[in-house]
């Protein structure tokens, strides 16, 4: 009886040893000592298909054009013949995307993955923290040789998307470093019929620019001088280095370094600020600006536009983002009424950081990891971002690839972006890949777009930074803080250019920033710099 009880009790421990290691295994997040768990028998290290079993996945996303259904797209259900990985694809229109995620995240009811959704460092930081965002540190090591040759070739990319605890949580967009056209995105655009009929020659100063668009308004009261958009940021980020402003590029929209003292300076409480909103409060106040400018979205800015009806645009080159609308050149950098002449409307190689992370709810994260290394690869970049040969695109004599004529020309007047969105996901929404310039073909990949980054090129700031990591503590201090800050300031941008409120307000403003813990804000931002500069 003695033996049967040590048997059965020896039997007990057995098992519970056993679930042990299976638990230990099943921690997968970090990728363990041996890179996998148990899940990961199935998985392919390398080559397709990713696993030998079909494995099924949930993903949320954001999308640019209603009605396309992303689980019935060729991109993706060719890439499931491919991988043996099936998505189904929840997603929402991307003006909605922050609202809803966050619902999801609130209520604990997330996918096994957020593709394209934009997640700051402070997001990474915050989920990371709670465990709902797994490391990714090993899994890339064991499962993404692509993106790890990426990392391995370009430290300032791992620097990027390593979180101050050390961790990796994210998979970024990431960009040629040669594709400047690219890393300047948006620019403004001169219709060179306009041009011709003001005779008048490109615009090279603020006041010249300001003049052109008055000689527009008295030849021709229908045509709206100055359009597209929507809202500020393209224009502003124009505008900006004509003031000397966003000196250290778009990553960091509100914080560079004043050139006077070389510390951290929040530019929208500078006197340089004020100025420019002046300036173009005044081409506002005259009629030059399309009225709709800050109130509509980026579908009616693009309905209108498509008419013909703006002489300058500040947006994406127009002849993909806008249909049938061609003729537009791109404009150089304007000098200031300090002398500035600098572009500071470019990014880091380096741009959203939290482009795909995968949740703690995910049973297959080596299988997902595999998935999403593949678009990080020279066949998977291509695919991306032009689809399939004969189907999307052709493949002309020198090895070069284009579009079909039928995306290219739609029969039924859709834009390039439109057309390419029946097919494939990029257009108009954040993505995990690398951009180059061989395989991207949309408005920054243009002829025209590559001809305007010449242009500008000259002017273009040395030192652009990517986002700055900050710590939990930081990270959570800083959410409220930039809530409150950044909101205000978009407001108050609004306000002062469309005659909202007035600029003696100005001081009373800038009470206000500080009021809201702009000092804190600026010392959180410091440590982050700090810890980049490291």
């Amino acid at each position: 009886m003695k033996n049967r009880r040590c048997a059965v009790l020896l039997l007990v421990l057995m098992l519970a040893w056993a679930t042990a290691l299976a638990g230990c295994g099943s921690q997968s997040g970090g990728g363990g000592e041996d890179g996998g768990s148990k899940e990961s028998a199935g998985v392919n290290k390398e080559g397709m298909p990713i696993a030998q079993d079909r494995i099924e996945l949930e993903f949320f996303a954001p999308k640019r054009f209603a009605a396309s259904d992303w689980n019935n797209l060729l991109l993706w259900q060719e890439f499931e013949k491919m991988s043996n990985i099936h998505i189904t694809w929840n997603t929402v229109d991307r003006d909605n995307l922050v609202e809803k995620r966050n619902i999801l995240l609130a209520g604990g009811d997330y996918p096994d993955a957020f593709y394209g959704n934009r997640f700051t460092p402070s997001d990474l930081m915050l989920y990371g923290e709670q465990g709902v965002f797994i490391p990714l540190n090993q899994l890339i090591d064991d499962y993404a040789p692509n993106f790890k040759k990426l990392l391995d070739e370009n430290p300032e990319v791992r620097k990027a998307i390593t979180m101050p605890d050390g961790n990796i949580y994210s998979f970024p967009t990431v960009t040629d470093p040669g594709f400047t056209s690219m890393l300047t995105g948006a620019f403004m655009w001169y219709s060179q019929e306009w041009l011709d009929r003001v005779g008048k020659p490109e615009p090279q100063t603020t006041e010249e620019f300001y003049e052109y668009l008055k000689a527009i308004k008295q030849a021709d009261p229908n045509i709206i001088p100055l359009g597209g958009g929507p809202g500020w940021n393209y224009l502003g980020n124009y505008l900006y280095g004509a003031w000397g402003l966003g000196n250290r590029g778009v990553s960091h929209p509100y914080v560079d370094v004043d050139p006077a003292s070389n510390e951290l300076r929040f530019f929208p409480a500078d006197d340089r600020y004020k100025e420019m909103l002046q300036y173009v409060n005044k081409i506002y106040s005259e009629g030059l600006i399309d009225k709709d400018f800050f109130t509509a979205n980026a579908d009616q800015i693009i309905a209108k536009g498509s008419q013909g009806v703006y002489a300058v645009i500040a947006d994406y080159n127009p002849e993909a983002v806008y249909s049938n609308l061609k003729g537009y050149v791109g404009a150089s950098a304007l000098a200031g009424p300090h002398g500035d002449k600098i572009y500071s409307y470019i990014g880091s190689p380096v741009g959203n950081p939290g482009q795909f992370v995968i949740t703690d709810k995910n049973k297959h994260p080596e299988a997902t990891v595999r998935w999403v290394d593949h678009l990080y690869s020279e066949e998977g970049i291509k695919m991306f971002f032009m689809g399939f040969k004969d189907k999307t695109f052709v493949e002309k004599a020198n090895g070069e690839v284009d579009y079909t004529d039928e995306i290219k020309h739609h029969p039924d007047g859709l834009t390039q972006d439109q057309a390419v969105s029946q097919y494939l996901v990029w257009p108009g929404v954040g993505y995990p890949s690398m951009l180059k310039q061989a395989y991207f073909k949309g408005a920054e990949g243009m002829p025209g777009s590559i001809e305007a980054a010449k242009k500008v090129e000259p002017y273009l700031i040395k030192e652009i930074w990517p986002p700055f990591n900050y710590t939990k503590e930081e990270t959570e201090r800083m959410t409220v803080l930039k809530t409150d800050i950044e909101t205000y300031v978009k407001e108050m941008t609004t306000k002062f250019i469309t005659g909202g409120a007035s600029f003696g307000e100005w001081d009373n403003y800038v009470a206000t920033l500080n009021k809201m813990g702009l000092k804190e804000y600026m010392d959180i931002y410091k440590a982050g710099y700090e810890r980049y500069k490291q």
